[in-house]
This record gives structure tokens, sequence and C-alpha cells, in this order.
């Protein structure tokens, strides 16, 4: 006949961790502001790489814009960035209103183009008052570190599995 074999741990140190860790659990606050940070450092990561995987290239530079970095003409799009976080989640986004397109693509108005500073427009040795644009289809390319479905882009998703497990190392004092 077979023995059962019962093992206990008697480690004050372990308890207090676990009680300690336990309270951790309640305020997910701090690691929500640190999942913020990373998706922040995430995005800043694909601005730098020109995405990742790469962004598709600009199909018609204008000649100040060649050898120029990809969505960052003028800077604002990356320094809207903003992040904010409570108990429940972490968020990253923009206020700029162009920021979807850019992101998840799509096609632009049709739209008219008539001269701000001149009275007609020149293009190709034609003048006109205006000009009926179609819209321009643009490609993805996606600034935040989340993809179409919602999930964590993959480079993304190491990082903010170690800023969580850090909260609990923290909570558990280790």
């Amino acid at each position: 006949m077979s023995e059962l074999v019962g093992i206990r741990i008697v480690d004050s140190a372990l308890k207090a961790a676990l009680r300690q860790m336990q309270l951790n659990l309640g305020n997910m606050k701090p690691a929500m502001r640190d999942i913020a940070q990373v998706l922040a450092n995430q995005t800043e990561r694909n601005f730098a790489a020109q995405g990742r995987p790469g962004w598709k290239a600009l199909k018609n530079p204008s000649e100040k814009r060649k050898g120029g970095m990809i969505l960052q003409d003028s800077g604002q799009l990356a320094a809207s960035i903003t992040t904010s976080a409570s108990a429940t989640e972490a968020v990253i986004g923009t206020n700029k209103v162009y920021a979807a397109i850019h992101q998840f693509g799509g096609k632009t108005k049709a739209h008219t183009i008539r001269p701000v500073k001149k009275k007609v427009l020149a293009f190709g040795g034609r003048f006109a008052k205006s000009v009926n644009h179609p819209g321009s289809d643009i490609p993805a390319r996606p600034f935040l570190p989340v993809l179409a479905d919602g999930s964590l882009q993959p480079e993304a998703s190491e990082p903010v599995l170690e800023a969580a497990l850090q909260h609990l190392r923290r909570g558990a004092g280790i």
C-alpha cells in the first residue's frame, strides 16, 4: 500500500511576499503607467526605424523630402504622442486627425486644389485656377505598437510583459 506524502512549507518570508504581491495586485496603476511608458518607447522606436517591419517608401517624394524620414516631415505626429494610465488600462494615442490614416491606411477624399499664394496653379508647363484631385491611396504605416486587430506589435509584446512581471517582482519584494 502506498503512503501519501505531504509537504508543508513554513516560510514566513514567502508568506509575507505573497501577501505583499496580493496587495500590489489590488493597485495596478503603477504597472499600467509603466506599460504606457513602454508603449511610448516602442512608438519612438517605430519612428526611428521607419516601421517594424519597414514602412512602404514614399511614392513621389518632393525634392525637399528626398532622404527624409517617413511620417516625420514636420515632426508634429511623433511629438503629439501621449500616454495615460488608470488602474485598469494603459493608453497611447495622438490628437492629430490625420494619424488614423497613417496608422491603418486608406483613401483620402476627392477634393479640389486651389492656389493659396498665387492666382493660378502651375505644374508641368500648364496653368489652372483649380484642379480636381481624385484622392490618394495611403498605405498603412503603423507607428503605434498596435496591429489592426488590436494585438501588440511583436516587438512590443516582450517589453510590455516584462513591465507587468516587474510589477509583480516589486510587489513580492524580489
